[in-house]
């Protein structure tokens, strides 16, 4: 029995995540499905397993596997010059910290980042056994179950402009992130055992104000690998293996944070600041398809911050100001808007028919993902709220400037 238990360890340790865990920024997709019931009602009093202050800032959303749950955070050094940028290990069930260890300090000459930014919010990234926790311009590394960092990489300290956003994703043994500062604009594919540089693609791309947030998205369509990513005004298609530009689509617009969508053979982009579309693209081709391949522009009431989501033929949308809309995800025709309140920065959520949308002040809206604009519940905390909320195991867990709820 004993022999067979040993034979069983490699597969135990490198088995393919569980239906219910969280493994990344936007769930197992990366596109904000969970699909199981999640709490549409509580506050401070009432329907809170618990709840744990969590030392320092961070705006990374939690990941949660088997029954642990990982975030990263910067706490202030005790002197106040610079930040120590930390990976936490929690207890779903006790909130006990199994484990809290230093990944990079940030100096105190580091860049000043925006009043809606903090130097932890990247949302790392777990798959068999290991986690990628990326600090942006300051690094990122690889660590083990037990805390033990098994490799860093520092070798992308570009300038950024307010600060590092975007999350990683992962494309099987490629870890791929956007570095958008001042200096750099480029893509970056890891190789996840050594953390040396598989590749690097520049972006290529003429524009006053590089600086982005983008977080990739790998796909795969029509039998074709794809990587998504976004930067200032353009959105460009990668061979995850090699880095190659496969194609390319232009738009006006910078600092761009939602993460793209992939839904029925189409590929969904916000084109971030100054006036924001969402555009719908057909992604295959070569080179440069913007003339031919996109399908469809809404230019009204898009968000800058907040990615959408796509359940059955809809697709839903907070913008930044809290207008909710709903639109047809194959023609981008409006079926319905609402209107929520106070600025929104947190992705939507999707959940057994329901939209959960949290705003920046510690409410969260839980919306009918319906024909019609139907508001269910609106669910206060104190405390602001840039992160996205994450569910595991019917609860959801909601992370504010100062505490983690854990919500039954």
């Amino acid at each position: 029995m004993w022999r067979r238990l040993w034979l069983l360890i490699p597969f135990l340790l490198s088995a393919p995540i569980a239906a219910e865990d969280w493994p990344e920024f936007r769930g197992p997709t990366g596109q904000g499905h969970y699909q199981g019931k999640l709490p549409i009602s509580w506050n401070e009093k009432e329907h809170i397993a618990w709840s744990v202050n969590i030392p320092g800032e961070g705006w990374s959303s939690p990941i949660v596997v088997a029954g642990r749950i990982y975030l990263t955070t910067a706490v202030p050094k005790p002197d106040k010059k610079g930040f120590s940028l930390r990976l936490l290990c929690l207890d779903t069930e006790h909130c006990k910290e199994i484990w809290n260890i230093e990944v990079f300090q940030e100096p105190a000459s580091a860049p000043k980042i925006h009043n809606k930014n903090s130097h932890a919010s990247p949302t790392p990234i777990l798959k068999d056994g290991r986690i990628y926790a990326h600090f942006g311009h300051q690094g990122t590394a690889c660590i083990d179950l037990d805390g033990k960092i098994l490799w860093s990489n520092q070798e992308y300290q570009y300038k950024p402009v307010h600060g590092n956003g975007g999350s990683p994703c992962l494309s099987q043994d490629t870890l791929i992130f956007c570095c958008d500062g001042a200096d750099i604009q480029a893509v970056i594919g890891l190789d996840i055992n050594t953390g040396k540089t598989r590749w690097k693609t520049d972006r290529k791309v003429e524009t006053n104000k590089p600086f982005s947030f983008g977080t990739p998205l790998a796909i795969t369509h029509e039998g074709v690998h794809q990587v998504i990513c976004q930067g200032s005004e353009v959105v460009m298609s990668l061979d995850p293996y090699t880095g190659k530009e496969l194609w390319r689509v232009r738009y006006r617009g910078f600092s761009q944070i939602p993460r793209p969508l992939y839904h029925q053979g189409l590929v969904y982009i916000c084109t971030g600041y100054e006036s924001p579309k969402l555009m719908a693209i057909k992604p295959g081709g070569n080179g440069d398809v913007t003339p031919t391949h996109v399908a469809w522009t809404v230019p009204r009431s898009v968000p800058a911050t907040p990615s959408p989501v796509i359940v059955g033929d809809a697709l839903y949308m907070v913008s930044d100001f809290s207008v909710m809309s709903c639109l047809d995800a194959k023609t981008g025709e409006q079926r319905w808007q609402g209107r929520l309140s106070g600025g929104h920065s947190a992705s939507l959520l999707h959940a057994d028919g329901k939209i959960y949308s949290l705003n920046e002040k510690g409410t969260c809206f839980v919306v009918e993902a319906g024909p019609a604009f139907k508001e269910l519940s609106k669910n206060t905390l104190p405390g602001r709220t840039l992160a996205t909320p994450t569910p595991y195991l019917g609860k959801l867990y909601l992370r504010t400037d100062e505490k983690l709820y854990c919500i039954q």
